[in-house]
């Protein structure tokens, strides 16, 4: 009998981390979680502790001595992420510090524990905030526009270079928005929204927005942590159909058992209206597209997302509809 491959996972207590767990144990991984501190150990589910390490802090200076031994693929999910509010006096340093200098580090302990293989979970922020004319794939230009993009760009080409010199086999994949039940941030706002039942004035907005359910990303890291071909290759992950705002709310409150009332408010009436409060770029973000384009990955591993993503919004409302009390 062959021994199970083992599959380290930073970040293994957060929203993907656990379901990448849960992927990798169902295909066939033994499990190795890496976590912060006692606190996200205790998160993780009981029959994953045992084998998981603690790790402390993520940056330059981190001992992986030992905590990848046995370890045939790494899946690089710990990262600084969105601060709101941030209170460091130079916030991209403090991304790079994490995004960058860390993974790198990871990196170079993953080589000298004989690691083969390493996924590195970066973020679609690479390219940009909005796309105008076409989805963003794996051959448009790297624009980020805030510490956060501008971290995960570095780290991606700190990444493939350490990987080209050293053999170690990376993929990076570049996924939208996640969402899946227990999402919190903008997400679950909207949501909300779409639980309370309320007349919305997003039925005039005719944007285009790529998703990913946690489930599909989770599984897109367990297939390229697999595949051959994966290896020194970037992709694009998505659902593969997108959503204007009010087609999202309309999913999400159907798997509610409710049915979303949209008012067609024009979308120069919505920015107007973000100026004067002051909330420009939330509005932006409602009613600008953001497309992926995940052709790549399905040709060339034939990947394809189990969880359809009209379904997906759906089960997704009727977890938030049955949780209803933790977002009164």
């Amino acid at each position: 009998m062959n021994t199970p491959l083992k599959m380290a996972i930073t970040g293994a207590n957060g929203f993907v981390g656990q379901a990448v767990c849960k992927a990798a144990l169902a295909d066939g991984f033994e499990v190795r979680p890496l976590v912060r501190n006692e606190s996200a150990l205790a998160q993780l589910p009981a029959e994953l502790q045992p084998d998981a390490r603690i790790i402390g802090t993520i940056d330059g200076k981190t001992d992986w001595t030992g905590h990848l031994d046995g370890v045939a693929c790494v899946v690089h999910l710990a990262a600084r992420v969105h601060v709101m509010n941030e209170t460091s006096g130079d916030p991209l340093a403090a991304f790079r510090a994490v995004n960058v200098a860390g993974s790198l580090q990871l990196a170079r302990a993953a080589v000298a524990q004989n690691v083969s293989r390493m996924v590195f979970v970066s973020s679609i922020k690479v390219n940009g905030e909005e796309t105008r004319f076409s989805a963003f794939d794996e051959h448009s230009p790297v624009h980020p526009q805030d510490p956060y993009g501008h971290s995960k760009a570095e780290a991606e080409e700190a990444l493939r270079a350490f990987s080209q010199k050293s053999g170690l086999g990376l993929t990076i994949l570049r996924p939208p928005l996640v969402y899946g039940p227990g999402v919190k941030a903008n997400f679950a706002a909207l949501a909300k929204l779409a639980l309370r039942g309320i007349p919305l004035p997003f039925g005039a907005i005719r944007n285009h927005r790529s998703l990913i359910h946690v489930d599909n990303l989770a599984d897109a890291c367990v297939v390229v942590a697999r595949h051959p071909a994966a290896s020194y290759q970037t992709y694009m992950v998505s659902d593969g159909e997108d959503f204007s705002i009010g087609e999202m709310i309309a999913l999400l409150a159907e798997g509610m058992g409710k049915k979303a009332v949209l008012v067609p408010v024009p979308v120069s009436v919505l920015s107007c209206l973000g100026r004067i409060t002051g909330k420009s770029a939330q509005i932006q973000r409602l009613t600008g597209s953001l497309q992926v384009d995940s052709r790549a990955i399905r040709r060339d591993l034939r990947w394809l997302p189990p969880i359809e993503a009209r379904d997906g919004l759906r089960r997704v409302g009727a977890w938030f509809a049955g949780n209803a009390t933790k977002y009164d």
